[in-house]
Parts: structure tokens; C-alpha cells; sequence
């Protein structure tokens, strides 16, 4: 079978990639494909995470191994992580500069006789010169036990650093 996927750019402008892949391909062989077909030279590191339906990051799949418990993108099937049910992982290159894409699974077809795979079906947009920023927010600003606000402290520097000390 042949996992068809949509690669889309998180950024304001549609910058899109509609990639076939054979399911079990390793996400090592999909990072490769959208790193060609973005035009990106490779030298940065990557991961993918898996997703939610909310795009909610997950469970990381890491490029290299780093030490830990870490799943790898050679050693992890398409079809391993990715079903009918289970659709959405994030891809995140050169993470100096966060580009960060969006992938969901379209369709699952059979293989075409005489198509080479992976295989580049459409292209839309252009990659910007640099990766779009990214806002980071916190889901809940009033998380508990978080750093306190309501410190009353006019003066800083009568305080005592042993007094202050946890």
C-alpha cells in the first residue's frame, strides 16, 4: 500500500507538499523526502512527533540517538504509527530555526504500477527565505505552585540571600 500525505508548512502563507510514500517506509525515508522536496540541504537535525487530532505534540522520534528512551526515525514503520484512526505527526527540521510542518495522513492506496516511490505529486507555495515564527504560550497561565506574583517586595536590595533561600 502507499500512504499519501499532505506537508504543510505551520506559517500564514500555504506552503504545501503532497507526498506518496510506501507504508513501510521508515520515517527516515519521509524526513529525506520532505527535506528534497522542500529544497532544505540536510545538515539539520530533525524530529517527528506523533499527533493528536488537535495537533497536539506528542511522543518524540528522534533523528539520532541522543541517549534515553527515545524511539528512532530508521527503526519506526509508517505503519507502525500512522492508520485510518491515527493520522497527524509533526515534523520539526533544524531546530535552531523551527521549521515546523504538519502532517496528515490524506489516503491510504494501492501501489501504481510503474511509479517510482516516493513520489512528489504536487507542490504549492514557496518556502520563505526563513522559518515563521513561532508564538509559544502557555495553555493555562495560572498553573499552581508556578512562581508566585503576589510577592509584596519593595525592596530588592536590603534582601538577604540566605533568608530567600529554598
Amino acid at each position: 500500500m502507499v500512504y499519501r500525505f499532505r506537508v504543510i508548512l505551520d506559517a500564514e502563507e500555504d506552503v504545501f507538499r503532497d507526498i506518496e510514500i510506501l507504508q513501510e517506509s521508515t520515517l527516515e525515508d519521509l524526513h529525506n523526502t520532505i527535506i528534497q522536496s522542500f529544497g532544505f540541504d540536510g545538515t539539520e537535525m530533525a524530529s517527528f512527533y506523533l499527533s493528536d487530532e488537535d495537533w497536539n505534540q506528542g511522543e518524540e522520534i528522534s533523528q539520532f540517538d541522543m541517549g534515553g528512551e527515545v524511539r528512532l526515525m530508521n527503526e519506526t514503520s509508517l505503519e507502525s504509527i500512522l492508520d485510518e484512526k491515527n493520522r497527524k505527526i509533526i515534523y520539526v527540521y533544524d531546530f535552531l530555526n523551527m521549521w515546523t510542518f504538519l502532517i496528515e495522513l490524506g489516503e491510504i492506496a494501492e501501489i501504481e504500477e510503474g511509479r517510482d516511490y516516493p513520489n512528489l505529486m504536487f507542490v504549492h507555495g514557496q518556502l520563505p527565505d526563513s522559518a515563521p515564527d513561532k508564538e509559544f504560550v502557555a495553555e493555562d497561565e495560572n498553573i499552581p505552585g508556578e512562581f508566585d506574583d503576589d510577592l509584596d517586595i519593595d525592596d530588592y536590595d536590603n534582601l538577604s540571600f540566605d533568608e530567600n533561600w529554598n
